[in-house]
Parts: C-alpha cells; sequence; structure tokens
C-alpha cells in the first residue's frame, strides 16, 4: 500500500460497502488483506499496447493509469489512442472514453485528488495544449484542467507525488515551483496548488549528478515522510540518499541510516534510490534498490525493511537480495511486501548474477514475508523487461504495471490485476 496515496482511494473505493458518518481509515479498509493475492491474475484488465507503465491509482471504480504509452486496448480489442494517461472501471476493465487528456510526455505519478480529480506528475510540460509543467489536476469526468489549480514546475520534472488529502508532496529534480524556490521537495494545496511556505525542508551535496528527491513516500497517519535521492544532506544534517521528514514541523527528523552509503552503481545512475512504502498500521516502511551491471557489496539490487522511529544510525530489521537484478516499485500490505523490478531470483544474497545458495527464483515479482524478509511461495512470475514499475494495492487485490505483456504465462500486455485469494 501506498500510504495516505492509497488511503483517499482506497476510503473512496470501499465507501459505497460502508453505511454514512462512519469513517474508512487506511487500516480498516486492508482489512481484507489477511493474506497473499491469487497467483491468477483477472481476465478483464485492459492491455496498454506500447510504451510502459509507470504508476496506477484507482479512485472509487476508476482506476487511472500513467507511462509513456501512445495506445490502449479493451479485453475486446477496441483500439483507443492515448497518450500517457487513461482510465477504465475497475471489474470490467471499461476505458473511459471522456477521460482522454493529452499529455506531452512521461507521467510519472498519480495521486487522488478532491471533487472527483486526480493529482499528476511527470515530466511533461503540457497537458490538453497548455503549459503545465510537471504537475497537474484533471477532472476524472472529462480529463480537463480543474480551474483554480495553479502549481507549475519552474524546471525540471516530478518524480513521486502523494497526499494526505489537503497537502500535496511533490518531489523530482526541480529548483522551484510556481517561481517559489524549493529544491527538489515541495508542499502544495491540493485544491490550488499554491505552495505551502511553512514547508522547506532543504536538501544539499548530491552524491552524484544533479540535486533531487528520486522517491517519496507518506505514512497512513500523514505525519511522516520518507525521501530519497540524490542528496547526502538534509537540513545541513548527515543524511546519505534517504532521510524522514516530520511534516507538522517541516524538518528532517533524527532517523537516519548509513545502510545506503556503499557505492554500488555506475556513472550513468545518480542515485540506486527506487521506491518506498509504508506498511498499513504506519510502523515499518520497505525500500527498493536498483544499481549498475554489477554485484557489489551494499544494499544495492535489494528490498529492505527499516522500523519507522526516532532512531538515529538505523539499521536495517532485514534485507533482501536479488544477487543483482534491479528492484523499482513495492507495496506493502497486512501479508505481504510485494516487489517489482526485472529480477531473476530472491532470497540470493550469495548469487552474483546466479543463484546462490539458498536462493528462490521469482521472475519479475514477488511477495516477501514482513516478518523475516524472506521470499513467500507466491509466484506467478512476469516477463522480465525493464521492469514492473508500477504497484498498487486496493482493497481486493494487486494492480501490477511494467514494460512487457506476460503475467503469470498469460498476455496481459503491461497491465494486470491479481485478486485477492
Amino acid at each position: 500500500m501506498k500510504p495516505i496515496r492509497s488511503f483517499v482511494a482506497l476510503t473512496m473505493s470501499t465507501m459505497l460497502l460502508v453505511p454514512v458518518g462512519i469513517a474508512v481509515t487506511a487500516q480498516a479498509a486492508y482489512a481484507a488483506h489477511k493474506g497473499v493475492v491469487d497467483e491468477q491474475p483477472v481476465q478483464w484488465t485492459p492491455h496498454v499496447l506500447d510504451g510502459t507503465v509507470k504508476d496506477i491509482l484507482r479512485v472509487g471504480n476508476t482506476v487511472v493509469v500513467g507511462g509513456e504509452f501512445t495506445k490502449v486496448a479493451g479485453v475486446g480489442g477496441d483500439e483507443h489512442a492515448r497518450t500517457n494517461l487513461f482510465a477504465f472501471e475497475h471489474g470490467t476493465g471499461r476505458i473511459i472514453r471522456d477521460f482522454a487528456p493529452d499529455v506531452d510526455a512521461v507521467v510519472t505519478s498519480l495521486a487522488p485528488g478532491p471533487d472527483r480529480s486526480v493529482l499528476v506528475g511527470g515530466r511533461f510540460t503540457t497537458v490538453n495544449g497548455k503549459d503545465s509543467r510537471g504537475l497537474a489536476r484533471l477532472s476524472l469526468a472529462n480529463g480537463s484542467a480543474v480551474p483554480g489549480f495553479t502549481a507549475v514546475l519552474d524546471d525540471g520534472a516530478t518524480n513521486r507525488i502523494a497526499t494526505d488529502g489537503a497537502h500535496l508532496y511533490v518531489g523530482g529534480n526541480f529548483t522551484g515551483v510556481s517561481k517559489t524556490a524549493r529544491t527538489g521537495l515541495a508542499r502544495l494545496n491540493t485544491r490550488t496548488g499554491k505552495v505551502d511556505g511553512n514547508f522547506a525542508p532543504r536538501i544539499s551535496e548530491p552524491r552524484r549528478g544533479t540535486l533531487r528527491v528520486q522517491e517519496l513516500a507518506l505514512s497512513p497517519d500523514g505525519r511522516r515522510l520518507a525521501i530519497n535521492g540524490t542528496f547526502t544532506k538534509v537540513d545541513g544534517k548527515n543524511r546519505y540518499q534517504i532521510a524522514m521528514i516530520d511534516t507538522a514541523g517541516g524538518f528532517v527528523t533524527p532517523w537516519s541510516t548509513s545502510a545506503y552509503e556503499a557505492p554500488c552503481d555506475y556513472e550513468r545512475i545518480h542515485t540506486y534510490m527506487r521506491q518506498m512504502s509504508f506498511s498499513p498500521d504506519g510502523s515499518y516502511f520497505a525500500v527498493v534498490t536498483g544499481g549498475g551491471p554489477e554485484v557489489k557489496p551494499g544494499l544495492c539490487k535489494s528490498t529492505t525493511r527499516f522500523e519507522n522511529t526516532d532512531r538515529a544510525n538505523s539499521q536495517p530489521t532485514w534485507s533482501n537480495l536479488t544477487g543483482g537484478d534491479s528492484l523499482y516499485s513495492v507495496e506493502v500490505t497486512e501479508s505481504a511486501v510485494y516487489v517489482g523490478g526485472h529480477q531473476r531470483w530472491m532470497d540470493n544474497e550469495q548469487g552474483a548474477l546466479n543463484p546462490g545458495p539458498g536462493s528462490v527464483a521469482r521472475e519479475g515479482i514477488a511477495a516477501v514475508d514482513p516478518r523475516t524478509g524472506r521470499a513467500l511461495p507466491w509466484n506467478p512470475g512476469r516477463a522480465r523487461g525493464h521492469g514492473a514499475e508500477a504497484l498498487h494495492a486496493t482493497s481486493d487485490g494487486l494492480y501490477v504495471g511494467s514494460d512487457t505483456d506476460r503475467l503469470a504465462g498469460e498476455y496481459h500486455a503491461r497491465l494486470g490485476m491479481f485478486p485477492l485469494a
């Protein structure tokens, strides 16, 4: 579960099942996730016919998909032109014809907005022919820009967004938002896009390349924001590629770790940090990493659990290494830490581009036991390609997005959904 981002989506998706006046929490919305999802995907998801899927978001019975693509098709084969963003109906796969915004470049991240809208982040500069660098708020009814939301990046692009309903957190490689100086991280009003002047953590001193927030994740209660990227300091304090922000105060917390100080990539990669996800109860979070073509010591090409504490010099609760293949996405539920990438194995700490002692085959997708850190038996497999970059848990299953068309041995072009067993 991607916290808060998923909380709002899941609240809306379960609202019809809950009496009016009863609040739905993230934990309650996921009460049914007492086991791992089925290995057999549903047959009704549409197909993305080219490019890659970067993010998936369910809002009520509408599922929004973002990435880099130009064509999609329903299960009946009906093709539709869609530029990097489309929507379909959960449960039937029916592509929503009225939602067809024209986004001129890659959509990297999605979050639910107020009043049946979707917040969109990416590398685009225009939406529906109008200037909208890196950020947009679109109506789910027809894909039009919502009047009054005026946020634009001054430069660069958005890598990841998350929301608690009132605030929109934006991470990327920018130096300002709407003419307000912010380097790589900002908080905005979800309705207007106005920059929050009371939230200005300062990242600095990149380990390599440009200064950026690569990924961020918000805790279910909205009080903690985990960020990672190229930085080595936050608010002047040593925070090598990863840090925890107190959202109320807008400052870096005492939590820190040296786990990602070891180099494990090559010159083309500015940071090997990839996605993060909090547990539904907020007690811990999981981090996945990529890396270069060689196997080196450290936590590159791994999934790792950290406890959500204020402890300095924190050590991983556990780590699970692939033995040389990158992981890009992670989603935590009560029963599993799901990871996606182009991995061939898990439990492969002794492997070096080969299956080491104790390793298990897990092609492109896997589930890890939250307590032990060892791979669970769940093993549907998928064509590896570059990798699965999108995982989105809902109240009734797990969506998967990637750049390949084989999932669990079946044709599911770049998009699939595993229901709860």
